[in-house]
């Protein structure tokens, strides 16, 4: 590490280059490709999929994305004859653009269930050639061109499904520009230096923006999910910025004591640096533990986040020494510069607030650590109630033609009042169930026949639509409505209650294997699959951290309270995502639609990012208390040193990482949403009530077991080391030298017990 440092700090100028050439190479190439993300949801083997398969095989026109364009008169009917003829067309022009395979409207001779009983609204819908993860954003976006352009000031025309959210506007980067921000206040108020303040952002820009290109031809590769670019660079720009503090940090006190800017940038890349990287690969360990999933969708978003993790943190030990070079001296304030002139080097003690709450800790640790549980238990409390399931488009922004297509179809209120008479058609047309099967032999036909008279008894279904066949007889298919919104747990109800009672029944003594498919039952099997793998997910995330801890501290306790405080995080954050985004306490204030359940991949990811990112702070917490104990071999010391010395920074970086994630509610995604919320909620528990409060008491309590290992154990664990060689060999050595300067210097406050 200080060989490379060394090496970047002499060839500053080609290191910045090549990091720009990387960064513009890489935009180029993703803008001469474009974009190619695909959510597909689909998971082998699931019934929805072999519903999905079913109908493709039988109804090749139905197999592809199917989309609704809605409109509504707030005076007279939809059948007058001016709206009926300005539709019509608008509706055979869509059939006549690329990519879209057939539009079924209100007019024709089946079309009369079209429209609503009050005749103010009506729909039709448009069926594309390909699923909704394979058409071009510019097929989509010629649609709504065709449908808008019918509007007129009494004909109010929306367009939903999910081939149509690809045309939705993301909201530009308010939410990055907010995000980079307030860091840069914070940053400008740690250091006191313009200059240090820009090198932490300035390195993660480029490390978030090179990895941002690159998740983009990734698209292309495999699958990965439009919403894997915004989470790359929420996680990117946290931890980017946070890893470059931490080493800006170790330089400036290199300055203080008198380092050359060489020197110092050498040193701290050297011992902050392998911290950093050590962070990083905790943090990339946690992420790729979604591939043991073995789901298509999981596995781009896992790469396409780790690989902005690996860029952020090359870019902090390669690129920030360079930078760190280039300013010199100005990595410290004016006041530092000329304290340092006139008094020359000093040692920078830990003083204030952090001194005297490391005390405080030291003091208390009972009463502290209880109340820092009872905190993360009641923020906890709400993970029981967790449901998973689809957020359907009832959940976007007001102003979206997706939401306003909604609220039309369900009878909701528009910007023209849609439902101020009872319009619409009711929550369930958003989301209908298709049940689809086979045929075999007459007795199959009746059967399924018969079958629309069982559903419309069923409880939660509004209506069914006739058996279609396809061309042989072989297959069929027919429409069931719920009665309740795609979102609602009622349709989830509906799908388990068709599954398990209403459907066995009907097949009693035929052939007949009828597939319930449609969005809500897609979710529901995916969100299946993944509450059956998330016991191995997490088992295996947990082992690897806790692996990777007990060689780095040589500690059985270190790496077991970090996977409970790790644990203990997560299901605070769940917690907090539960109560805004499934209770709704807070999300309309906030934006976000209203409540609904949590999208079904949010735990696994989640768990991934948060697990990555606690261990973050455990290993710049623990690893200056390791330090500190090698030296000393005082428990009591090596934690009131640690705390004393990381807490400022610590508390700063989440202050950075909390504004950062928090900045991207402002993108207006809900899923994307979700994830800053959660991320800012668990950084503002780990650093101000584990990190700082929890982790310290619980070793003050534990003693010198927090630093146990079995000798045999010992003995064959390979060893690696957070600070370098030369540093470690040092701390191991309590020689008589160093026990004659302790005696001679002055105290400082961290002799000072609690």
């Amino acid at each position: 590490m200080a060989a490379l440092a060394r090496w970047c700090v002499r060839n500053r100028l080609v290191t910045v280059v090549l990091w720009l050439l990387a960064l513009v190479g890489t935009a180029t190439a993703a803008v001469a490709t474009g974009s190619a993300y695909s959510n597909d949801y689909e998971v082998p083997g699931t019934e929805s999929g072999r519903a999905t398969q079913l109908l493709a095989e039988g109804f090749p026109t139905l197999g592809g994305d199917s989309d609704t364009v809605v409109w509504h008169t707030a005076s007279g009917t939809v059948r007058a004859a001016d709206v009926e003829q300005s539709m019509t067309r608008a509706l055979d022009r869509i059939a006549d653009l690329p990519g879209v395979a057939s539009v079924t409207g209100p007019y024709g001779e089946r079309g009369a269930a079209q429209i609503s009983e009050d005749g103010h609204t009506a729909y039709a819908t448009v069926t594309f050639a390909d699923r909704a993860e394979d058409i071009d954003a510019s097929e989509a976006q010629a649609v709504v061109k065709a449908a808008k352009a019918a509007e007129s000031d009494g004909l109010q025309v929306e367009l939903g499904g999910s081939a149509i959210a690809l045309t939705e506007s993301s909201g530009g980067h308010l939410a990055e520009i907010v995000g980079v921000a307030v860091a840069a206040v914070v940053l400008f108020l740690a250091f006191g230096s313009l200059a240090a303040s820009l090198l932490p952002i300035a390195t993660a820009l480029v490390g978030v923006g090179t990895a941002y290109a690159g998740i983009q031809l990734l698209g292309h590769a495999m699958t990965v999910a439009d919403f894997a670019p915004m989470l790359g660079m929420l996680v990117g720009l946290g931890v980017g910025i946070d890893y470059a503090l931490f080493i800006v940090t170790r330089h400036r006190r290199g300055l203080k004591r008198g380092l050359t800017v060489t020197e110092a940038a050498t040193n701290a890349v050297a011992t902050t640096g392998r911290a950093v990287v050590f962070a990083g690969a905790t943090v990339c360990i946690a992420l790729l533990g979604m591939l043991i999933l073995r789901l298509n969708f999981l596995n781009g978003v896992a790469i396409a986040a780790s690989l902005t993790v690996v860029l952020t943190v090359a870019a902090s030990i390669t690129l920030l020494p360079a930078l760190l070079a280039w300013i010199g001296p100005r990595a410290l304030s004016r006041r530092e510069r000329r304290r340092l002139a006139e008094h020359g080097p000093e040692p920078e003690l830990p003083t204030g607030f952090a001194a005297r709450w490391s005390a405080f800790v030291e003091r208390h640790p009972k009463l502290l650590g209880s109340l820092a549980v009872v905190v993360i238990a009641v923020l906890a409390l709400p993970t029981f109630s967790l449901r998973l399931g689809t957020s359907d488009q009832g959940n976007d922004p007001r102003t979206t033609t997706t939401r306003q297509a909604y609220d039309l179809l369900a009878g909701g209120t528009s910007r023209s009042s849609a439902a101020e008479s009872g319009g619409g058609f009711g929550p369930g047309v958003n989301g209908p169930l298709t049940l689809v099967t086979r045929l075999d032999g007459a007795e199959d036909r009746l059967a399924l026949d018969n079958l629309d008279t069982t559903l419309r008894a069923t409880e939660g279904v509004a209506s069914v639509t006739p058996v279609t066949y396809d061309s042989g007889g072989h297959l069929a298919y027919l429409t069931v409505v719920p009665d309740s919104a795609p979102q609602s747990k009622s349709t989830s109800e509906l799908v388990d209650r068709l599954r398990e009672e209403v459907l066995p029944r009907a097949e009693t003594g035929t052939t007949l294997d009828v597939q319930v498919g449609g969005v809500t039952a897609g979710y529901d099997d995916f969100a299946g699959v993944i509450v059956g793998k998330l016991p191995l997910f997490v088992g295996v995330v947990i082992g690897l951290g806790c692996l990777l801890l007990l060689l780095a501290f040589r500690s059985v306790g270190i790496p077991l309270k970090a996977a409970v405080m790790n644990v203990s995080a997560v299901a605070a954050a769940f917690g907090v995502v539960v109560a805004i985004f499934q209770w709704g306490w807070g999300s309309e204030l906030l934006g976000l639609g209203r409540a609904g359940p949590i999208e079904p991949f949010l735990p696994v990811i989640m768990v991934s990012v948060l697990f990555g990112l606690s261990m973050d702070y455990q290993v710049f917490l623990v690893s200056r208390m390791y330090e500190e104990w090698l030296e000393t071999g005082d428990n009591r010391r090596a934690v009131r040193v640690g705390l004393a010395e990381t807490s400022r920074v610590i508390n700063s970086a989440a202050v950075i990482m909390i504004s950062v994630f928090l900045a991207f509610v402002l993108s207006g995604d809900r899923v994307i949403a979700m994830f800053g919320i959660a991320l800012a909620a668990a950084v503002a528990l780990d650093a101000f009530v584990l990190r700082t409060l929890l982790v310290p008491a619980l070793m003050h309590l534990l003693g010198g077991a927090n630093w146990w290992l079995p000798r045999r154990l010992d003995r064959h664990l390979p060893r690696i080391s957070i600070e370098p060689p030369e540093c470690r060999a040092a701390h191991e050595r309590l020689t008589e030298v160093v026990e004659a300067l302790e005696k001679e210097r002055e105290p400082d406050v961290r002799d000072i017990a609690g």
